[in-house]
């Protein structure tokens, strides 16, 4: 009876010691988790559901973003809106003749535009006003020199480089580097640069154009503004004669666009509602001629009737020099090629007035030459909008004859009276700061006209019919 008590209880003990061994392994301190590490553990558990929660936490902060800079671009764009419609109910006021409005300036500003030759010098200076407080220009930076962003300044074509080297580096005004903010939108391209760098023979201006196709598709790739208005509020400027031809590489930029071009001919495309007229000025060597700088007083005697030389390029040159080449040479200097040792620009402040017949294209220097000279200038030309007509009263400060009328230019010119032709004169001298390039620019000279000119189509265009 013992023998089997005493199995069973030794059993019993080991067993007993078995389980506190492994009790005692358990709950050792050695093998014990400290609190802080099971919390982190816990916090290890829930980490995805707090990646979660911060993953929907910066979701709508994005949306929240992405809302208001919509919203921001919107306000600018209505602001951009409100500032137009302000500018045309001012000078709606002027029309309607609230002269109190514009008369309290007349005083404080001595570039304040009196005399016949503006079609309504209020409203202009209205309108010049209004520019000068609101209007924006963004210059897009897309493309590479030297077709992009730099242009001719010592030639035919300066006006076309002069302004954008004017636009891109020098004025402050009406740049803007907001986008959103601007009213207009300005390809810095240059036509002159393209026909030099990528026109082969034969006059084919394919490469041109399939330039400015890819400029205009790689613009309205990257920027949403040109695909709003279809290119209504964007511009381009050029003064080659290939600048028509340049800008139906694109529909939009031919049909829709402003263009500002010296070869300004409504037979082939020009359009004044939209497009603009600019002036051709030849640099020689970047700087007008000194003998244009200051014209001889008004006491200097001016002998010659008429004078122009010039080659044959056109049929209105040819017409010209047919009928008084080398003819009536003691009033009338007319020559296809100026002798030897006789001055170009002497002849003109000697001349009563300078012909400025066309060439192959509608638009010549001479012009503004003749302007510079104040010698009245004679406009022999078809189908040409001439530069600020929008403002300018050309009959005020030129005589326009009619192509079929040339055969009688010595007639009608003499006709003309003496105090008429002093008028004309004194109108020349009163246009003359609206074509002169000045570095840096200056209020109301040329390149402020041109701007003007752009900001006068600007006004016409109501975009809220574009956006949808």
């Amino acid at each position: 009876m013992e023998i089997p008590h005493r199995r069973f209880f030794c059993a019993t003990l080991l067993l007993f010691l078995a389980s506190f061994a492994v009790v005692y392994t358990v709950l050792h301190p050695s093998q014990l988790k400290p609190p802080h590490l099971l919390k982190t553990k816990v916090s290890g558990e829930n980490h995805l559901r707090a990646v979660g929660n911060a993953a929907g936490a910066g979701a709508h902060s994005n949306t929240t973003a992405v809302t208001r800079k919509g919203e921001n671009v919107k306000r600018k764009r209505e602001k951009r809106e409100e500032e137009l419609a302000r500018a045309r109910a001012s000078m709606r006021r002027v029309v309607l003749r609230d002269n109190r409005t514009v008369l309290s300036y007349r005083n404080d500003d001595d570039n304040f535009p009196t005399g016949s030759v503006y079609r309504n010098p209020r409203l202009f200076y209205r309108s010049y006003l209004e520019m000068e407080k609101v209007f924006k220009v963004y210059v897009y930076p897309d493309g590479d020199l030297p077709i992009v962003h730099d242009g001719p300044c010592k030639d035919l074509y300066s006006i076309e480089g002069r302004f954008l080297h004017q636009m891109e580096h020098e004025v402050g005004r009406f740049r803007t580097y907001d986008p959103n903010a601007a009213h207009v939108y300005y390809f810095p391209f240059s036509v002159t640069w393209m026909v030099k760098y990528l026109y082969i023979a034969n006059y084919d201006v394919t490469p041109i154009q399939r330039f400015v196709a890819d400029y205009v598709r790689g613009i309205s790739t990257r920027h949403p503004f040109w695909n709003r208005t279809h290119g209504a509020d964007h511009f381009m400027l050029a003064c080659h004669d290939w600048g028509p031809h340049a800008s139906r590489g694109d529909p939009f930029l031919y049909n829709t666009s402003i263009r500002v071009l010296c070869n300004a001919n409504t037979s082939e495309g020009f359009n004044p509602q939209k497009d603009v007229t600019l002036p051709e000025i030849h640099l020689y060597g970047g700087e007008v001629n000194s003998k244009l700088l200051s014209p001889p007083p008004d006491s200097a005697p001016r002998p010659y009737l008429a004078f122009f030389a010039g080659g044959e390029h056109g049929s209105i040159r040819s017409t010209l020099l047919h009928h008084w080449k080398n003819r009536d040479n003691d009033i009338m200097q007319v020559h296809e090629y100026l002798p030897k040792g006789l001055d170009y620009y002497s002849f003109m402040l000697t001349s009563k007035f300078c012909l400025c017949p066309s060439g192959f294209e509608v638009a010549s220097p001479r012009i503004v030459e003749s302007i510079y000279a104040e010698c009245v200038p004679v406009i022999l030309s078809e189908h040409f909008v001439l530069p600020f007509s929008d403002v300018l009263q050309w009959d005020a400060f030129s005589v326009q004859i009619n192509v079929s009328d040339i055969p009688r230019l010595k007639e009608i010119l003499s006709a003309i009276p003496e105090s008429e032709y002093w008028k004309l004169k004194q109108g020349v001298r009163a246009v003359r700061k609206h074509f002169t390039l000045n570095q840096p620019a200056k209020r109301f000279d040329v390149f402020h006209m041109i701007l003007h000119s752009i900001w006068l189509r600007r006004l016409n265009i109501q975009l809220r019919y574009f956006y949808t």
